[in-house]
């Protein structure tokens, strides 16, 4: 391939991932940002659940999938918010099958398509930092631990999941069992707020919330400890063949 074709491709490409992520911010702009603002008026959003039964969890589901693809959405007001609308066990059992359902099809489309589709949500620092997952012989348990943690980049791992050699059963049960501590608590929160019990409510939020920002220190501690030994092996290689 001569140098002017190479070039030729990389400026396509790179218009492209652009015109994607134009594409994506305008979506969620326009409109994942007006449903999260929906969903989250939560009085709201139970009323018109009750007022459609089956098109209103069709409609959610939906949501959950999109929030999952669209790594800029955030995703826990649509699980409170389905904790307050169907209740703790509907709701976390909804919000359970759509995050499913959204993390299978960001593992096929990542396979599909590969960096060039992570790249568009994820800088490549983020990357790196969690690159120990595709090199390690534990991958499947660290992979899993670190997806039942509160508060890890649950998107991150999705995406990342897609780039590594990981068998598509493997991750049904990563992504299905690794999700639940979070919703479980996100939707319990929610159903307490929908039947007024806002003391255990409070409580809830507050241990998910200590949950979250100690599982984050953890989760820091595991890419830290990793981004060492690689950092160690790297020298170690370079002092074993001086030049």
């Amino acid at each position: 391939m001569s140098a002017g074709t190479s070039k030729s491709k990389k400026i396509i490409v790179g218009t492209v991932i652009a015109l994607v992520l134009v594409a994506l911010g305008l979506l969620t702009w326009l409109v994942g940002m007006p449903l999260i603002r929906f969903v989250a008026d939560a009085e709201r959003f139970r009323a018109w659940i009750d007022a459609h039964a089956l098109t209103g969890r069709l409609v959610y589901l939906g949501l959950v999938i999109l929030q999952v693809v669209i790594a800029f959405i955030p995703g826990e007001p649509l699980e409170i918010a389905g904790g307050y609308a169907f209740g703790a066990w509907e709701g976390t059992f909804l919000c359970l099958l759509a995050s499913f359902a959204g993390s299978m099809l960001v593992f096929f489309l990542v396979r599909r398509y590969g960096m060039k589709l992570v790249s568009v949500f994820f800088s490549p620092e983020k990357l790196q930092s969690v690159r120990f997952l595709k090199t390690s012989t534990k991958k499947d348990v660290l992979f899993l631990l670190i997806f039942m943690i509160p508060g890890t980049p649950k998107d991150l791992l999705c995406y990342f999941a897609g780039l590594t050699d990981m068998k598509p059963g493997q991750w049904v049960l990563i992504c299905s069992f690794g999700r639940l501590p979070s919703l479980i608590t996100s939707t319990v929160g929610g159903s307490a707020l929908g039947s007024r019990s806002y003391l255990f409510a409070a409580i809830v939020f507050a241990v998910t919330i200590a949950a979250s920002i100690g599982g984050l220190l953890i989760y820091n501690r595991i890419c830290k400890k990793h981004a060492e030994k690689s950092a160690g092996n790297t020298q170690e290689g370079q002092d074993s063949h001086p030049t």
